[in-house]
């Protein structure tokens, strides 16, 4: 919905969103606002958290959207009542999100090969650069400083933000959404050594029986393709494969700072949240959650519907379904009846002198008796 539809009443917002009104539904709004930044009548204030309706009493929000109808007098006119309140906030903030600001055109600073094609409608700001034979779908945004690499494709309806860069021949699939900096095809962490050298010989004995004499490149011949709605957080670093593609399925979302190594495959829908590393050749099922600054190892398949909880370190392959903790990760059941064992800790090995201190007070008074005996 764009920002020239404003104000909306709250019977369209209901209508949209599949709320309920209760009171006054022709009331109408312009912003959708914390209770306690409310400045004008227009406002729609978010009070879906039962703490925040005594804000309401103070507010001068003229609406407001709740997840239970008011059991109190409150000023103002009208409400929205909403069922699951975070699947309504995703629905208010895409309807009040106000749309990046785009150049209306391709800006006169920016650099367009002459072989590259550009579909129709599509916007590129200053000091971004589009490479030769590379592909801009309909209706997509390139904001200032964007580089797209020669042979790459991008679909419609793409958002691609300050700074990010598209490697040579990496495919996006429609709208996709870039926030700024991502790099997207870089080539991957992968060396060898012309014997076996330390890390081979660490595994396979525990021990450091050669190190590394000289490190020889492996070079990245294949590429990224990325689905459609996946959207990329700031800073996300994904390489590309050594000779086939590294890919990311569709309607997958990555946190700020992710980095995916070299042919790693992440299936759809997953949520990969900030500072999270997979190491190159993983497989990350569908539907899968890695909560921050989880460590994925090469060669690692992480199984469908899996959750792997924050700082966790995946050492070896996990079966679909699972909820893993920990470093190494292992089933979270186990994991935190360790860390509450731990913590009884203290309280034992105090029991314990206590222990100790009365079988040696015996002892010392069994070795006295038996002395005054003899």
């Amino acid at each position: 919905m764009s920002q020239k539809q404003f104000p909306i009443t709250l019977e369209k917002l209901a209508a949209t969103i599949g709320a309920r009104v209760i009171g006054d539904g022709s009331v109408q709004a312009n912003r959708l606002v914390h209770p306690s930044d409310a400045k004008h009548a227009s406002d729609l204030a978010l009070a879906m958290e039962p703490s925040f309706l005594n804000l309401l009493n103070d507010s001068a929000a003229g609406a407001a959207v709740v997840s239970e109808e008011p059991e109190k007098l409150l000023p103002q006119k009208g409400f929205l009542i909403v069922d699951r309140s975070r699947f309504a906030l995703a629905k208010l903030t895409e309807i009040f999100s106000e749309p990046a600001v785009r150049h209306p055109a391709i800006h006169p600073n920016a650099v367009i090969d002459l072989t590259a094609e550009i579909g129709s409608d599509v916007s590129v700001g200053p000091f971004s650069n589009i490479g030769p034979g590379a592909k801009i779908g309909a209706r997509t945004v390139l904001l200032e400083n964007v580089t797209v690499g020669a042979g790459a494709i991008l679909g419609a309806d793409c958002l691609v933000r300050a700074g990010t860069r598209i490697g040579d021949h990496v495919t996006l699939g429609e709208r996709v959404i870039c926030q700024p900096n991502v790099v997207i095809g870089a080539d991957g962490f992968s060396y060898v050594t012309p014997d076996p050298g330390s890390v081979e010989t660490a595994k396979a004995s525990g021990r450091i029986g050669k190190v590394n004499s000289q490190i020889v490149r492996i070079n990245s011949l294949g590429t990224v393709v990325i689905g459609d709605d996946v959207e990329l957080g700031a800073g996300v670093t994904i390489d590309r494969g050594t000779v086939s593609a590294t890919r990311i399925g569709q309607s997958t979302k990555l946190d700020n700072q992710v980095q995916v190594g070299h042919n790693v495959v992440i299936g759809e829908n997953c949520m990969i949240c900030g500072q999270v590393g997979i190491a190159g050749s993983a497989v990350i099922g569908d539907r899968v959650v890695l909560a921050g600054q989880v460590g994925i190892a090469d060669h690692v398949t992480v199984g469908p519907d899996s959750i792997v909880t924050a700082k966790s370190g995946v050492a070896r392959s996990i079966k679909p379904k699972s909820v893993v903790a920990g470093y190494p990760a292992r089933d979270k059941a186990e994991v935190y009846k360790e860390i509450a064992t731990l913590r009884r800790q203290g309280k034992l090995v105090e029991e314990f002198r206590k222990i100790k201190s009365r079988l040696i007070g015996l002892e010392n008074r069994t070795d006295k008796e038996l002395g005054n005996k003899k």
